[in-house]
């Protein structure tokens, strides 16, 4: 019993319940690049510069490259424009998460220069001084 317990307390603990919780929105947000990617900057480079990011090549040298199954053809490929594809996924998504973290960080430090510019009351004093500010007062009148 005491393994569940000690499992129960680790899954239970903020920082993975936060964990899972941003590899749910990754995986969300890597649909959304993804979709992105494919619909959009995909068919601009192609309209653009007549490339072919879908494209792969059959290696010559293997034995079934005469083939005309196109199973057999895709088990022979290289898919070059996937992995194009992916590339520019992973910038779009690294650039993003740049943009996400250098907002955060301009925002904690503005938090922080508000902190620093509001100048720290002085702590009151304390009773022995109060009492020997009323008698420096007092023998100042006399005076």
């Amino acid at each position: 019993m005491g393994f569940m317990k000690e499992f129960k307390e680790f899954a239970l603990k903020g920082n993975v319940m936060d964990m899972a919780v941003g590899v749910i929105i990754g995986g969300a947000f890597g649909g959304i690049v993804g979709a992105l990617t494919d619909d959009f900057i995909n068919p601009l480079i192609n309209s653009i510069g007549g490339a072919q990011i879908g494209g792969s090549f059959v290696l010559p040298w293997s034995k079934l490259a005469d083939s005309t199954d196109p199973e057999v053809l895709a088990t022979i490929s290289i898919k070059y424009g996937h992995f194009v594809t992916q590339i520019i996924n992973f910038l779009i998504l690294a650039l993003v998460l740049f943009i996400i973290i250098k907002g955060m960080n301009k925002l904690t430090t503005l938090g922080k220069k508000k902190e620093e510019e509001a100048p720290a009351a002085p702590p009151e004093p304390s009773d022995e001084v109060k009492l020997l500010t009323e008698i420096k007062d007092i023998l100042k009148e006399k005076n």
